[in-house]
């Protein structure tokens, strides 16, 4: 090293600082450092392992780079013959560096080959780490004096004549191998000559420069001088967009996943098959009304005084007593203004067929019900939904993106509930995020016109049209709309007054959402087949008074009560000191919610305390109900035809293989679930398989439930793929034959026939959970919380 500060005995220095010299000198032949920086980096990197030399200026010292006048003399004959390897190469001048840069850019341009831009080297990095020094015989001595720099005065580096032959090696093999390897990647190109003592002085350096562009622009291989930044870009382009599924759960933890195999000792189903299940004949003709709006009309005309429906305020007190000749007449008066003088360039805005948003608060049943009304006498379509709190309520946008594809254009409310909705700058009422453009129309008396005494509606409701829509809200907080034809309309309305023989005159006391379920299936239509007289608890007063339904069935003498088990459970958190209640006037005390299996404890705890108070066992009817197959099942009391009451004590591990096991009521590992009564009038169940085609399940089997009945939902508007799925199944027996050839509709509840007819539900499909090859539902985590007594063990609001 006769040009670079004295003679240094070969030894081989650390891996780290090897590196960095392969580093420098690379940086340098790519122009990306000057000769000078590249000096002061390299005198830096060598300082501690090139000792003092006497006699020379301390500044040329530390950069250690002028060569003495003797060593260049020296040198000088053997640059003729041949280029040593313990020389500094004329290539790494920076001038004439710069010079073969600038022309190899310029030749490369022409090909239009991308550049690298990344300065660091696969190749170098794993070069240096490889490269085996020159063969000492002290070797592992001086490579362990190295590691120890207080042995660095016993064994100085002058006793090494070079460590730079070894190291410029490194450094220009990597160069050749580079272009070696972009010439072995391309068999069609020419391979490059290696660099010599009669190339010119920028020859090696294109020649690495075209073998990293090449590499650059195909797939990279390993042997090439391509930064890491452009590897990794050109991998993450070859990767696909987005993984397999199976991907994100294996990856790579494949050794942590254990796959699931088959537990052989797992219960299996071992019952025959199940029959389909036929309910009562549904009762034709009778002392009904040919419709609803000939009920309607029949019972505003011969008895306009009847109440229909009496709406309460927060404090309990009757504040509007609708009755069915006010409601014949505002629904007339409403049928007509929509027909009539609603306008859009002289052109009338409405035509029969199309669909009306219904906008109105929990706590006006009237105005809904009017509203409800006129449009089924204008041949219109309701679409009744939530009002909207803010503009850019989540919620709201999936209603919206429903109307929108309803085709909703006008949307029906009170004075009242549009001074509450936000406002534009204008003073109209804003647009709600992701919903269509409406126009509002407020339904209040004054802003109606009275129609003709010679018009009549020609609504005609007794066939397969659209009744209404309903909406639904997934578990993925998508909704769609279930429309109800004004068949299915009429046809559950028979069923539910046959199955819980309503008659006229009757009260019954509502708890629950008059827009929809069984709130709007009791409470708005099959009452009004009846001429029945519903008394509606706002869930404001719930909040404040949880008794308050109680106190409206003793004073109005409610001969039914429609309640969720939630309800049931707040009264009983009430009901201290409350001694002057009586429900012995009830006679079915319908929960709504009966399917959910946590119903049964707020069932069982209700009737304990309210038994002393009039309160008959057999008055407790919980139902099951879906929005796409309306009423599934309900029990009836035991005058009306309905078998005693059961419960079921079933084995959860039984139940997670989606078998059916009975157990005992002293383990802790069971679920205890009621039935929800027969199956409704004229309707035919079965009970499928829950995965793959619709086979019929076993005796001993959960599945799903699916009902084939006249009174059920026809479809999700404007969604024909998963209407046919769900709204046209075709249950088969094991040898693939059709049980029936009227299509049957997916209640999407789980559960199976037990004793006696009576169906039982365990869960809903939307709450299944799958884990490995057992089944879990989100109802058996509230049902099993609710078991070992919440308030002890649960946090509130946990």
């Amino acid at each position: 090293m006769a040009d670079r500060g004295g003679p240094l005995e070969a030894a081989p220095l650390p891996a780290e600082v090897r590196e960095g010299l392969a580093e420098l000198e690379l940086e340098l032949s790519e122009g990306d450092i000057t000769q000078k920086g590249y000096e002061k980096k390299r005198a830096k990197l060598l300082a501690r392992y090139i000792p003092l030399i006497q006699g020379i200026d301390p500044s040329l010292q530390a950069e250690n780079r002028t060569p003495g006048p003797s060593q260049t003399t020296a040198a000088a004959p053997k640059q003729q013959k041949s280029r040593p390897t313990n020389s500094r190469d004329e290539r790494f001048r920076s001038d004439i560096h710069t010079e073969a840069v600038q022309a190899a850019l310029a030749k490369y341009k022409e090909r239009k080959m991308p550049m690298p831009s990344k300065r660091r080297s696969v190749l170098v990095h794993s070069s240096v780490e490889t490269y085996t020094p020159p063969d000492t015989s002290s070797a592992s001595e001086d490579e362990g004096s190295l590691r120890r720099p207080g042995r660095l005065t016993s064994t100085p580096l002058q006793s090494h004549p070079s460590v730079e032959p070894w190291l410029d090696r490194v450094v220009q093999g990597s160069s050749t191998s580079s272009s070696a390897s972009s010439t072995s990647s391309h068999p069609g190109g020419r391979p490059a000559a290696a660099p010599s003592a009669a190339t010119t002085p920028g020859a090696a350096s294109a020649t690495a420069l075209a073998g990293l562009t090449a590499h650059a622009h195909i797939g990279v291989p390993v042997n090439s001088r391509v930064s890491s930044k452009i590897q990794q870009l050109l991998n993450t382009l070859k990767r696909p967009k987005r993984p397999p599924l199976k991907e994100f759960f294996v990856d790579d933890f494949e050794e942590l996943l254990e796959v699931q195999q088959p537990d052989p000792n797992q219960p299996k189903p071992e019952g025959n098959q199940m029959a389909v299940l036929q309910g009562e004949p549904l009762a034709a003709g009778g002392p009904w009304p040919p419709s609803l709006l000939a009920a309607l009309q029949r019972w505003g005309t011969t008895q306009p005084r009847a109440p229909c429906l009496t709406a309460l305020d927060t404090t309990g007190k009757a504040i509007c007593t609708l009755t069915y000749g006010k409601l014949w007449s505002r629904s007339l008066k409403l049928a007509y203004t929509l027909l009539n003088k609603l306008t859009s360039k002289n052109e009338p805005l409405l035509k029969p067929g199309d669909r009306v948003a219904l906008v109105f608060p929990n706590s006006d049943p009237v105005m809904f019900m009017v509203a409800f009304y006129g449009c089924l006498l204008a041949e219109l379509v309701p679409v009744p939904i939530e009002v909207p709190l803010t503009r850019k309520d989540a919620g709201s946008q999936q209603v919206g993106f429903l109307l929108g594809s309803c085709g909703v254009t006008l949307a029906l409310t009170t004075d009242a509930c549009q001074k509450g909705l936000p406002k534009a700058q204008t003073g109209e009422v804003a647009a709600f995020k992701g919903w269509p453009p409406l126009s509002w129309l407020v339904i209040d008396g004054k802003h109606l016109a009275k129609p003709p005494k010679d018009w009549h509606p020609l609504a005609q409701d007794t066939g397969t049209g659209t009744a209404y829509i309903e909406y639904k809200t997934s578990k993925e907080g998508s909704t769609v709309g279930v429309t109800v034809s004004h068949a299915s309309l009429l046809a559950q309305c028979r069923a539910l007054t046959q199955a819980c023989g309503y008659s006229e005159a009757e009260t019954l006391t509502n708890v629950l959402d008059f827009k929809r379920d069984a709130g709007l299936w009791h409470g708005v239509l099959t009452s009004v087949l009846n001429r029945m007289h519903v008394v509606s608890i706002p869930y404001a007063l719930m909040k404040v008074n949880p008794l308050s339904w109680i106190q409206k069935v003793c004073s109005y003498k409610a001969r039914a009560a429609l309640v969720k088990s939630r309800d049931m459970h707040w009264s009983l958190l009430a009901q201290r000191g409350q001694r002057d209640v009586s429900l012995s006037s009830l006679r079915m005390l319908i929960v709504a919610d009966g399917a959910n299996p946590w119903s049964i404890s707020s069932c069982d705890a209700f009737l304990n305390v309210f038994q002393s108070r009039g309160l008959r066992p057999e008055v407790i009817c919980p139902c099951a109900s879906s929005p796409e197959a309306l009423t599934v099942a309900i029990r009836r009391p035991p005058d009306l035809g309905g078998p005693p009451p059961r419960k079921a004590i079933l084995s959860m591990n039984g139940l997670s293989y989606g078998v059916i096991r009975v157990d005992t009521e002293e383990k802790l590992s069971v679920l205890t679930v009621q039935d929800v009564g027969q199956v409704m009038p004229g309707a035919n169940v079965c009970v499928v398989k829950v995965d793959g085609a619709p086979y019929l399940c076993k005796t001993d089997e959960v599945g799903e439930i699916c009902v084939s009945s006249s009174a059920t939902g026809t479809a999700y508007y404007g969604l024909l793929g998963i209407t046919k799925n769900v709204f046209e199944t075709v249950p088969v027996t094991a040898g693939g034959v059709p049980v029936s050839d009227r299509p049957f509709t997916r209640t999407g509840l789980l559960g199976f026939v037990g004793p006696d007819n009576l169906v039982f539900v365990v869960g809903k499909l939307d709450g299944l959970m799958v884990v490995g090859v057992r089944r879990h539902n989100a109802d058996d985590v509230v049902a099993t919380a609710l078991a070992v007594e919440p308030m002890k063990f649960v946090y509130r609001g946990r």
